[in-house]
């Protein structure tokens, strides 16, 4: 695999992804059983073509991993596209790196034609020391904090400032969006039942983590590195045959 060492990255600054045109009713191999989705309970299959939509786009120039997600027309996460992704995960096409999504929701259903959205952000590594046992309730947790993000050079974007939440699942705890989508590894914990989370100055956060042994502290740094990059708007356009 070729390394693309981003630090040296020089792209225009007029653009910061690009859209590849979509195949319409393009036929597809048959994914693998390990490749399928489950649809989710009381729904049926459509009879939409599969779909290869190509999604190509200009990574920000910092070092770290990459979460990409797919947005609907009503500013809704459809899917969870890549999670804390390297750069070597992607293909290198050009200028740009290069990655597809298959025109399905996280539950693995077919979603219906119209405009979606594509757009990411780049996380540094986090630095996460544990603190001990939290030995009472802390007066600023809270289920997500506002960060400064590190302006990005590649696009015009305005928002200086996001709000950052914490989730867990079966593998642990994760930073992540306030519409779901997971940023960045916090802790590999699988027993969580309870996460929350509150600012430590402009370049941390502490994190408290509730599982049947009591509550875990731990503060995280480095939580002002983190880059968003926005993709657009694209049209998906599902092929339902006759």
């Amino acid at each position: 695999m070729v390394k693309w060492p981003i630090s040296n990255c020089r792209f225009p600054i007029v653009a910061c992804c690009f859209i590849a045109a979509l195949a319409i009713g393009q036929e597809v191999p048959t994914p693998s059983p390990s490749e399928t989705h489950s649809p989710s309970p009381g729904t049926t299959p459509s009879a939409a073509a599969a779909q290869n939509v190509p999604l190509r786009f200009v990574p920000p120039p910092m070092e770290g991993t990459i979460s990409l997600g797919i947005w609907d027309s009503n500013d809704k996460l459809v899917r969870v596209l890549h999670r804390e992704a390297k750069i070597d995960g992607f293909i290198i096409d050009e200028s740009s790196l290069k990655t597809t999504w298959d025109g399905k929701n996280d539950a693995g259903d077919d979603l219906p034609s119209g405009k979606y959205r594509a757009r990411g952000y780049l996380v540094a590594k986090l630095k996460v020391e544990d603190l001990g046992k939290a030995e009472a309730a802390v007066a600023n947790e809270s289920d997500h904090i506002p960060v400064k993000l590190v302006p990005n050079p590649l696009n015009s974007d305005t928002r200086a400032v996001m709000e950052v939440g914490v989730g867990f699942d079966r593998n642990g705890s994760f930073l992540k969006t306030t519409d779901g989508l997971p940023l960045a590894t916090i802790n590999d914990n699988p027993g969580l039942s309870r996460v929350t989370i509150g600012k430590y100055g402009e370049k941390a956060a502490d994190v408290w983590q509730e599982d049947a042994s009591g509550t875990e502290h731990l503060r995280i740094s480095g939580i002002d590195k983190i880059m968003a990059f926005d993709c657009g708007f694209f049209e998906l356009k599902v092929d339902r045959g006759n």
